[in-house]
């Protein structure tokens, strides 16, 4: 399996040439390609791949507003999703149920419910080709199962909107917003997932990249963890 990350920025005004464009990732796997979000940043210039489908995390506008006017490709995306993207030009509508797997695109997909977002509920992706597992999930504050989430994974690509601390808010008893770096990597460490890279990055990540790169590989270190973070154009192997 082979991950390209097309876009790494998060829902944030701070632009960089390393992070210019919202999170996009390709995943690919004997000559066939996923790709996973499409946000704002891609209204008008989608991104130009030969993939096969769209597979959508949730409604915000940073990683759904790139198809607005229209998308070549089936886009796949849970129940809640749809409702905030109805009006979107998109001919090949799939539903994703959470848990249960399905095959997209040559790629073994199942979705799991996260805690991120009221407005706009969630879900990670775990995404296995062969024997190689990852599982996606750029905006989490939680993973309801992550014992069976994280099971015998390859690679978590998670939520890198805060490095220390946490973003999280309580609404309606709900918590809202984004895990920190360090919690998710305490994820990692507990679960016995060896590799992890963190997309999606916020101001305070981007502004001072070097940086924030050397503490993510710090912290990952300190977990028996190898960590860092994604970049416009990274690809790795998986």
């Amino acid at each position: 399996m082979r991950l390209r990350f097309l876009g790494t920025r998060g829902g944030i005004e701070l632009r960089t040439r390393r992070h210019r464009r919202h999170s996009v990732l390709l995943v690919s796997h004997r000559g066939r390609a996923l790709l996973v979000d499409c946000g704002r940043d891609w209204l008008g210039a989608l991104p130009r791949v030969d993939a096969e489908a769209v597979l959508l995390t949730h409604a915000h506008p940073d990683h759904t507003a790139g198809l607005r006017a229209g998308c070549p490709w089936p886009v796949y995306a849970t129940e809640e999703a749809w409702p905030a993207i109805e009006r979107y030009p998109l001919a090949e509508r799939r539903l994703v149920e959470p848990r249960e797997r399905a095959e997209i695109a040559g790629l073994s997909v199942e979705a799991f419910p996260v805690e991120h977002s009221l407005r706009a509920p969630a879900v990670g992706y775990r995404i296995a080709a062969g024997k190689r597992v990852i599982f996606y999930a750029p905006d989490l504050v939680a993973v309801g199962a992550l014992g069976e989430a994280f099971a015998g994974l390859d690679l978590f690509v998670g939520d890198g909107a805060a490095l220390k601390r946490s973003i999280v808010r309580r609404r309606d008893g709900t918590r809202i917003g984004h895990a920190s770096i360090r919690a998710q990597l305490d994820w990692c460490a507990r679960e016995g997932v060896r590799r992890a890279v963190f997309t999606h990055c916020g101001s305070a990540i981007v502004r001072g990249e070097r940086t924030a790169d050397l503490t993510v590989k710090s912290l990952g270190a300190e977990r028996g963890v190898q960590a860092q973070l994604a970049h416009d154009g990274l690809e790795l192997n998986v």
